[in-house]
């Protein structure tokens, strides 16, 4: 089992309008994640210096960032990063290119943790509707031309308020998205704009949003997790086939109730 988490973690800056990169830390910590997809890592401005300084990471938490061929002063690639405990073997991070109204961008790095080997995409996707297609098309035809490959889990903020349009629609046809809950605004949450999405030969153990007290002050978002493992290879139960969907196998228990009421009649 894998745990993956994401955060948009604002910069630091919590909902007191203090910039706290400290608080930001123990949040990481409580998540207790193998991998972190973070947005808004870095600043703006100037240098786009992490928002993290790199001495907190390293005496203060399990973590260090995905290496990317970036700015030097910059953990992230227009604010996304990815964190790994140090035990998670990585195998290099890429910068994704998306098209955008506003700067915009993906990152990409396989990495192995429990024996697990995982493609994780760290996304911060437009304001825009129309946009926030384009850029999810983009991942998704990247993604398509290294089929084969691990497992692939993708995380981020969306900015989708929809509940099954829009981009969801898009990243749905080939993914499943694991049911964390509502996480924007940290103080009184009413949105699900963080997702985690996982290619089917993943199964979701587990997931969440994680509400600590610390959490809900650290950021006006709060971090969303799952728990992963690769797709159970066992064999199905009689009369289903492998890999079906709960939806299926509702529909088939469904069905069967049926057969045994007109049985009965």
């Amino acid at each position: 089992m894998i745990r993956v988490a994401s955060y948009n973690m604002r910069k630091a800056i919590g909902t007191d309008r203090r910039r706290r990169p400290d608080r930001t830390v123990e949040v990481l910590n409580e998540l207790d994640a193998d991998v972190i997809a973070l947005q808004e890592a870095d600043r703006r401005f100037g240098e786009r210096a992490s928002a993290l300084p790199l001495h907190l990471l390293e005496e203060h938490s399990d973590y260090l960032p995905v290496p990317l061929d970036n700015r030097a002063a910059s953990i992230g690639w227009h604010g996304n990063a990815l964190l790994v405990k140090r035990h998670v073997g990585v195998r290099g991070g890429h910068l994704l290119h998306l098209p955008s109204l506003e700067p915009r961008g993906a990152i990409l790095a396989d990495v192995e943790a429990h024996g697990v080997a995982l493609r994780v995409v760290g996304m911060h996707l437009d304001l825009s509707g129309l946009w926030r297609r384009r850029q999810a098309h983009a991942i998704l035809a990247h993604l398509a031309t290294h089929a084969g490959e691990p497992p692939t889990v993708l995380m981020g903020d969306l900015n989708e308020w929809s509940s099954r349009g829009g981009c969801l629609r898009d990243f749905a046809l080939h993914h499943n998205f694991a049911p964390c809950g509502r996480s924007f605004h940290a103080s009184r949450p009413i949105a699900q704009l963080d997702r985690i999405m996982v290619t089917p030969d993943l199964d979701v153990l587990d997931s969440g949003v994680h509400a600590s007290a610390t959490a809900r002050r650290a950021s006006d978002h709060l971090p969303i997790w799952a728990d992963l493992a690769p797709r159970d290879s066992r064999p199905a139960p009689a009369g289903l086939p492998p890999r079906t969907t709960l939806r299926t196998r509702l529909r088939v228990s469904i069905e069967r109730t049926r057969v045994r009421v007109r049985v009965r009649r």
